[in-house]
């Protein structure tokens, strides 16, 4: 038998030209439609399993659909996977390719389906910015809020000169910001070594040949005492940054990593990081050290009570559930009401505040361990490597 030619073999034109004219639409187009009041559908034709590394939340479960994109396309009704044809819907894959395959063929059907461009790793990358009141020494506070994993990063500008706290692998999003509001980059902090996501601060102050700011503590890696290989200036309490007319003062809070710090500008408001969240407090288990560092922790949640202002505004570095967010959809909290809602901070004794942590922490997910040794430049990683580890959601707070 003679083998057939790849290159001869009869192309579907017309499933090709459907498929080039179905509507996609952006991971920030998809959070825009929910928040507004948009009822759309998602569906995630990927394997089931992959579900573990992260899925599309912000839809409520009956307007969520997972079947798989060969199953879908075997049946003859897509009603039978439960789609309802008088509701649009956002399909999502791995990378945004099959995606666009199924949504064509369930506008064929008489659905109104759009593709989610980029799939699932353009929905862990992106940043929705979000505007914050500032204080009378900023001209611009932005809450970039990275849906998919639940994280927040900031940028604060003052006088044309912008600070950048907590960024991503990727930090496109912050980069366009400081473009347009005509600002120029100055610095570029961590509040931590993170393990839950690769930090693009390192890269990022490189690029612009501006600080790298991280407390000395957290230049080590926890597990083994290995010093970090990542250029940066230090950080230690009590020191006072400036941006433009601002000062940002830095707060050493221990007890979620040995160097965590907090922004504090003012008595408006703190950036925490990951020490103290709206509905929880940081994990002091991430570094393998869970009774000593929770007993550091106890004491950096002592020093705030003491110091803090209760009308400073905490904006966290993540968040564990939409109940955390306000109506506008930002993350944050005056800090004195905060015990209401966060039980580890309305304790006041600390047996109590230990036995409640102990109750609480446990494994950490093993990509931790290797996200912060890629973070103090102990190891390096590929982008289809770092697109796995970055996938799913923050597991930093303690609940």
């Amino acid at each position: 038998m003679t083998p057939v030619d790849p290159k001869r073999q009869p192309r579907n034109t017309a499933g090709m030209a459907l498929e080039s004219k179905v509507p996609e639409m952006t991971p920030a187009e998809l959070v825009r439609a929910v928040e507004t009041g948009r009822e759309i559908a998602v569906l995630d034709v990927r394997a089931p399993f992959r579900l573990e590394g992260g899925r599309i939340d912000i839809v409520p479960d009956d307007r969520f659909f997972n079947i798989k994109g060969s199953e879908l396309l075997a049946m003859e009704d897509p009603a039978a996977a439960g789609l309802d044809a008088a509701r649009p819907v956002a399909v999502v894959c791995g990378l945004g390719n099959d995606s666009r395959r199924i949504a064509a063929w369930l506008n064929e059907r008489g659905y109104s389906a759009s593709s989610v461009r980029g799939g699932m790793v353009a929905w862990m990358d992106m940043a929705v910015r979000r505007t914050l009141k500032p204080p009378p020494e900023l001209d611009v506070l932005l809450q970039m809020d990275r849906v998919g994993k639940g994280a927040l990063g900031y940028l604060m500008v003052s006088d044309g000169e912008a600070m950048v706290i907590d960024p991503p692998r990727h930090p496109l999003a912050y980069l366009e910001a400081i473009d347009d509001l005509g600002a120029t980059l100055v610095a570029v902090a961590d509040t931590h070594a993170h393990a839950d996501y690769i930090s693009g601060g390192p890269a990022l102050a490189t690029a612009h040949e501006v600080p790298y700011l991280l407390h000395p503590a957290d230049a080590v890696y926890p597990f083994d005492g290995t010093p970090g290989k990542v250029r940066f200036e230090e950080l230690e309490d009590g020191q006072v940054l400036r941006v433009g007319r601002a000062e940002v003062t830095v707060l050493h809070t221990p007890g979620h990593t040995e160097g965590h710090c907090c922004f504090r500008v003012g008595t408006a408001f703190a950036l925490t990081g990951d020490f103290v969240f709206v509905g929880s407090v940081g994990r002091p288990d991430l570094g393998g050290k869970a009774a000593p560092w929770t007993k550091v922790l106890w004491q950096s949640l002592q020093r705030a009570r003491a110091t803090w202002p209760a009308g400073m505004m905490v904006y966290p570095a993540h968040y564990a559930a939409a109940e955390e967010r306000n109506a506008d959809h930002t993350v944050g909290a005056p800090f004195g009401p905060l015990p209401s809602r966060n039980e580890p901070l309305a304790i006041k004794d600390e047996k109590a505040f230990t036995d409640w942590v102990m109750s609480r922490v446990g494994e950490a997910p093993d990509a931790y361990r290797r996200i912060k040794a890629i973070n103090l430049g102990l190891e390096k990683v590929t982008e289809p490597e770092a697109e796995e580890l970055d996938a799913g959601k923050n597991q930093c707070a303690l609940g």
